[in-house]
């Protein structure tokens, strides 16, 4: 079984920071992820899934506790599981064509910000990439210290551990 995101604890005692509820930290996650699609907007990607071919590719994208929450309720809303791995070694959340990921709008921060070398639009964005992956950062602490505080983990990771 794999880790779930905790539902997110209001601690009352005093002087203690009240932590955001789930809901809340998945809102601020959006805006996050709007920040981010703001970041990228002029880049042109060539919809070809290269990125998502993680075998091929040899590398991943890493996920915070708070992410793979946001994916798992993407999921749970289209009525589906976490999906088996691909035989193609590509990311488990594309489509049977494996061209299309199924949570596009819920996708995580790392594919949000990775392009292939086909990709344009000019020089990435790397100061707005690094203040928003900061805010991420702390928003997954804020919203769950006691699962974030293992940092993040490559999605392959979660989705294996979703069976």
């Amino acid at each position: 079984m794999h880790e779930k995101c905790p539902p997110v604890r209001n601690d009352e005692d005093e002087g203690t920071p009240r932590r955001p509820t789930r809901a809340q930290a998945l809102r601020r996650l959006a805006a996050i992820y709007g920040q981010a699609d703001s970041a990228y907007a002029r880049f042109s990607c060539p919809s070809s899934a290269e990125c998502c071919q993680l075998q091929r590719r040899g590398r991943q994208p890493w996920l915070w506790p708070l992410e793979w929450a946001a994916v798992e309720d993407a999921l749970k809303r289209q009525g589906r599981e976490v999906p088996p791995p691909r035989a193609d070694g590509g990311c488990a959340l594309l489509d049977e064509g494996g061209r299309r990921c199924t949570v596009y709008a819920d996708r995580p921060f790392g594919c949000r910000t990775y392009f292939c070398e086909r990709a344009s639009g000019g020089r990435h964005p790397l100061e707005a990439t690094t203040e928003i992956a900061a805010r991420l950062e702390a928003l997954a602490m804020e919203a769950d210290p006691d699962a974030a505080g293992g940092g993040p983990r490559p999605i392959l990771d979660w989705l294996g551990g979703a069976r």
